[in-house]
């Protein structure tokens, strides 16, 4: 139940029964990270939802826990609950979208709201103490983060490593080029070349304060807090059976984002081998995903829709901006939503009310007198 679990839920809720298992009770999108570490006000304002407000998910059964194994014969999902309560959840039709591990911002640990809260807090803290900041890592993470970090701390040095010759690997040149001036113009330092010796066990899930070594035979660099972003992308796949899952511990689909062998499991997102990318998280994945189940179920295999991946990654990567949005496309070109239109049109009215059917304002506990 991340971004596309919650897009797949939201729109088989009118035709389904729908059960959501969750190690969260809200969905913590591992979108804009670098708006999550510079602005998390404004980030948990569009990123951070409980599922209770998604209006589509009022019919929806909420299960908040982990799964420990699916028995694809009798077709039941075991779940232990945050409470510790262990339960079997029977379908007819499954849908995989359990999504990867990757650094400190996305993991599969079941977590309340207040777990959730707890760790921006803390992160905020340890960002607003440091002086020197180093990113490392040249993917969109590491450039959002980067990129935000010295937007709105420009008192702080913010320096970002990556192994390769140009930031953005999977990018189309255009857009390589133009963040690289972006990041110059607020003032990160950027070393390419610097690929960093991982400490043996560390899986870059928490920040650092040691000073960052290097394969590459680089000094040795200090900061006060070190982030890493260096995709260490660890697919959340381990209570599937192996005969779904390819070398490297993703799903294995077809181009209907069907299991092979199992003709009523589906796979989308950051855990589903797609393509490279695993691009199926975006590019409107879950539009062909929610048209396949209806398909499926109607016993119309012969309306399945294929999913089609673009040959580059696309996107906003560096998020809302003091100036408004600006969305990378495929080809490499760009366009740009003023800021007067991003929050109330773009967000508000598109995503929230349009694709995602509505969601609740929060409930604010307020003292009585």
């Amino acid at each position: 139940m991340g971004d596309t679990g919650v897009l797949v839920a939201t729109h088989l809720g009118r035709s389904f029964d729908v059960v959501g298992i969750t190690t969260k009770p809200a969905l913590v999108s591992g979108q804009e990270l670098g708006n999550r570490l510079a602005d998390p006000e404004g980030w948990r304002r569009n990123y951070f939802t409980p599922l209770g407000q998604f209006r589509r998910l009022d019919r929806a059964a909420i299960v908040h826990g982990a799964i420990d194994s699916i028995d694809t014969t009798e077709r039941l999902v075991q779940v232990e609950a945050a409470d510790g309560h262990r339960t079997a959840v029977r379908y007819d039709l499954l849908v995989i979208a359990s999504g990867a591990s990757n650094g400190f911002w996305r993991h599969a640990r079941v977590e309340s709201v207040a777990d959730v809260d707890d760790a921006l807090a803390a992160m905020t803290a340890q960002i607003a103490r440091a002086e020197t900041i180093a990113v490392v890592g040249g993917g969109a993470a590491g450039v959002s983060s980067a990129y935000n970090l010295a937007r709105r701390h420009p008192a702080k040095a913010v320096h970002l490593f990556f192994s390769q010759a140009e930031v953005l690997p999977g990018y189309h040149a255009k857009v390589r080029h133009h963040l690289t001036r972006e990041l110059e113009a607020v003032s990160v330092r950027l070393h390419a070349g610097h690929r960093a010796s991982v400490p043996s066990g560390f899986r870059a899930d928490r920040p650092t304060t040691e000073p960052i070594t290097w394969t590459t035979g680089q000094t040795p660099f200090a900061a006060d807090l070190v982030l890493w972003t260096v995709g260490d992308v660890r697919p959340n796949s381990g209570y599937l059976p192996a005969d779904m899952l390819d070398e490297q511990g993703f799903v294995r689909v077809d181009e209907h984002l069907r299991v092979p062998g199992h003709p009523e499991v589906f796979a989308i997102g950051d855990v589903a081998a797609t393509d490279p990318n695993r691009s199926s998280a975006r590019n409107f994945g879950y539009r062909v995903l929610v048209r396949n189940v209806k398909a499926v179920a109607a016993g119309r295999t012969d309306r399945l829709k294929r999913f089609t991946a673009p040959e580059h990654r696309w996107g906003s990567i560096v998020g809302i901006q003091d100036d408004g949005l600006t969305i990378y496309r495929p080809n490499g070109s760009r366009f740009h939503v003023p800021r007067w239109a991003v929050q109330p049109l773009l967000l508000d009215l598109i995503t929230k009310a349009g694709i995602y059917g509505g969601i609740r304002r929060p409930v604010l506990d307020i003292p009585r007198p």
